[in-house]
């Protein structure tokens, strides 16, 4: 398969969610490295949507640990329980924040970002990562958002 994107920008968020659905799953089927699906998706939600940053954060140990991404520099080691993603990873749910300066103990990756989404990756009832996403927007993510995410998540082979 050609890795092109067929982006839309001019239809609503879920339509635009629903194009970038199956080509995600064309960019991931017969592929079973998790590094590179990984990568792939980031490319391909930040290319659509154009957030400031989209990522995943792997479970390593006692840590989330940076991995594939997509936009500026990101802060590399998160514990657990700290921050958005630390806070996704402890509670194994998924954090919509509008604001994130309201957020208690928001870690700043980039002083840009104004909202996020961390949904958790689980595999076998734990979490062994988040899908991470920020934007320099105020209240850019909603439960849309996290259907389709959630969606795409399925379609990873963790």
């Amino acid at each position: 398969m050609a890795e092109d994107l067929v982006i839309i920008k001019s239809e609503s968020k879920e339509q635009q969610y629903q194009s970038l659905l199956p080509q995600i799953e064309g960019l991931l089927t017969g592929e079973d490295d998790l590094i590179a699906n990984l990568a792939n998706v980031a490319a391909a939600l930040k290319e659509q949507f154009g957030w400031l940053w989209i990522g995943f954060y792997l479970v390593k140990q006692d840590e989330l640990v940076l991995g594939p991404f997509q936009g500026p520099v990101a802060c590399t080691r998160i514990r657990k329980g700290k921050g958005v993603c630390g806070a996704a990873w402890l509670e194994a749910k998924t954090f919509i924040v509008p604001d994130v300066e309201e957020f208690p103990g928001h870690i700043a990756c980039s002083s840009a970002s104004r909202s996020e989404i961390v949904l958790p990756l689980i595999k076998d009832g734990e979490v062994v990562g988040v899908l991470d996403a920020d934007s320099a927007d105020l209240s850019a993510f909603d439960e849309v958002d996290q259907e389709y995410l959630t969606k795409i998540i399925a379609l990873i082979s963790l």
